[in-house]
């Protein structure tokens, strides 16, 4: 099936998208005032929609050694409302590898459609999660030994004429549905202390990344409307960051967000080329290619008043799963359509 028929086929969803219209500041401008309630406390997890929960989470626990930390079963009409996906029923599985999470869902019903196979990395859909190794080496050869497609040629060094970046090692692979994947590993004196561990191989989560086609806008509704801070920057561009991306000619705007606690949030603009497609605005939560961010927040209502570019796809704040990690929660999609749900804990 062609990507345009995959994106095409219907699917039972909840029609709750409202599109809010922002200005946009520059990059540079100073953060917009952000109340203390409206301000994120952590990036609890990062969630991805799976087509075969059994065989995901044997993935990430033997492959990766993520610990499964237990599963759950949903359904009603809060579950509706919270997905935007009509007559939804989903297993979830949660785990944690270090101190970050992870959540695979797969929707028993309905089912979404499949990972677009012909993903680039400047797809404005593509998102991924940055694993920390070790061991850079012992890393490959274990992903290469379970047999995982390759999404980079092969693991890169980034030049030590990048100021920022300078010795990282990075490598992109893909997961049995076809996801996006990075292990990555910091040479001494960068990232946080605890990623000079030598006890494990996977170490923990340091970032998910997104496609980003407009840092500003971006930072509009992270920064300004969510409360996160401007951890970093780059400009990264060269040899490596072609094989690695796998995307010729790339030079990219990075930018790191964080929140108090939990993995950071990476934007990833592509400055060049400016060749990728955007999502499709039929992308639901139970396709493959919907990935979501959980942001903790000590109240959501605040960031529903001013949505700061972004658009909802719950229609109201509605009660978290019983026994789930949070009390109330409601999905929203970021400028570019990446999944965000906003909860209460």
């Amino acid at each position: 099936m062609s990507r345009r028929s995959v994106w095409a086929a219907s699917a039972a969803v909840l029609t709750v998208a409202i599109w809010i219209v922002s200005d946009r500041p520059s990059a540079s401008a100073p953060a917009a005032p952000t109340s203390p309630a409206a301000s994120a406390r952590a990036v609890d997890a990062v969630g991805v929609t799976v087509a075969d929960l059994d065989a995901s989470v044997a993935f990430f626990r033997d492959v990766l050694t993520f610990e499964v930390l237990g599963e759950r079963e949903d359904a009603g009409r809060d579950t509706e409302l919270l997905t935007g996906v009509f007559g939804a029923r989903t297993r979830t599985a949660t785990l944690r590898l270090g101190r970050e999470v992870v959540e695979l869902t797969e929707f028993l019903a309905p089912r979404g459609r499949p990972f677009p196979a012909d993903t680039r990395g400047n797809d404005q859909w593509f998102q991924h999660v940055a694993i920390i190794v070790s061991d850079m080496d012992a890393a490959y050869a274990r992903l290469r030994a379970a047999g995982v497609v390759h999404a980079s040629t092969h693991p890169q060094r980034i030049p030590d004429s990048n100021r920022d970046a300078g010795g990282i090692r990075a490598f992109y692979f893909k997961d049995p549905d076809g996801h996006f994947l990075e292990v990555l590993q910091f040479p001494p004196g960068k990232g946080e202390v605890r990623w000079q561990s030598r006890d494990r191989l996977f170490l923990g989560l340091d970032h998910t990344a997104i496609v980003s086609t407009d840092t500003a806008r971006s930072l509009h509704f992270y920064r300004d409307g969510l409360g996160l801070t401007v951890a970093g920057g780059a400009e990264n561009h060269g040899v490596e960051q072609e094989h690695l991306n796998n995307v010729f000619g790339v030079r990219l705007r990075i930018t790191t967000l964080r929140a108090p606690e939990g993995p950071g949030i990476e934007l990833l603009e592509y400055l060049a080329p400016r060749t990728g497609r955007e999502t499709p605005r039929e992308l639901a939560a139970n396709d493959l290619a919907h990935w979501q961010t959980t942001v903790r927040m000590p109240q959501v209502e605040p960031f529903l008043r001013v949505l700061h570019g972004g658009w909802l796809v719950s229609p109201a704040v509605v009660a978290g799963p019983a026994g789930g990690p949070f009390t109330r929660g409601l999905l929203v999609r970021d400028p570019d359509a990446h999944g965000v749900r906003l909860v209460e804990p």
